[in-house]
């Protein structure tokens, strides 16, 4: 699934693609850097070439430039996006760290600057026509529609014919489970974020990790299977 860098001006676009390709994004948080760190193994065992870790707590940002010596050292081709960014000093905290991307759970104007300034792709979060709009005027290409439970398909699908040069991918509500993945990507979903549905909470009290690189799996074959 990685897809070969070429030149640093291709990096949005590579990440964008592979993201799409993927069909799903794992998100998730741990205050333990070797729990973070495990799990992330799992999802590259599984197949998985892009991450977004979340900003949610006060270890998040030892914890993500520990994971990012671990993808430049053992994981091969793995991004690492950075999400729940909220203000410019966020952004830029994680970008020195070596973020890949950043994600926004609303539509944040000073990420956005960070991100472009450094060449890096920017997802912000929208809920409504007008920030999809106001996004779209900003230069971004992914919108993350969030949450997505509360919006539902019918949004995705009342509003996808009218910015069809976006992609979107939906975080809120989303299970590993073929009805619901379904009904998602036949509403126009370019791919799904997973958090806890996938990375579980007693998954992770157990470190039983096997069964994330399991359930990865298996949510990539029902992706598939979707799509088709």
């Amino acid at each position: 699934m990685s897809l070969t860098t070429t030149n640093v001006t291709d990096k949005k676009s590579e990440i964008l693609q592979l993201t799409i390709q993927q069909g799903v994004l794992p998100l998730y948080f741990n205050k333990d850097e070797e729990v973070s760190i495990s799990v992330l193994r799992a999802l590259y065992e599984a197949g998985i070439r892009t991450v977004e870790y979340t900003n949610r707590g006060e270890a998040a940002l030892n914890n993500f430039k520990a994971m990012r010596k671990v993808c430049d050292t053992e994981l091969k081709g793995m991004y690492l996006g950075i999400g729940t960014i909220k203000n410019r000093e966020q952004a830029q905290a994680f970008v020195d760290a070596g973020a890949d991307y950043l994600i926004s759970p609303g539509l944040v104007e000073d990420a956005a600057e960070v991100a472009d300034k450094n060449n890096l792709l920017w997802v912000p979060g929208c809920m409504t026509p007008t920030e999809i709009i106001k996004a779209e005027n900003m230069g971004a290409k992914l919108i993350k529609i969030f949450p997505g439970n509360i919006v539902g398909p019918g949004f995705v699908s009342a509003i996808k014919e009218l910015f069809s040069g976006l992609k979107f991918i939906i975080t809120g509500g989303v299970e590993p489970e073929e009805t619901n993945l379904r009904g998602w990507f036949n509403a126009g979903a370019a791919a799904v974020g997973m958090g806890s549905k996938l990375i579980t909470k007693q998954i992770l009290e157990n470190k039983e990790y096997s069964k994330i690189t399991a359930l990865t799996q298996e949510s990539l074959k029902l992706i598939d299977q979707v799509r088709k």
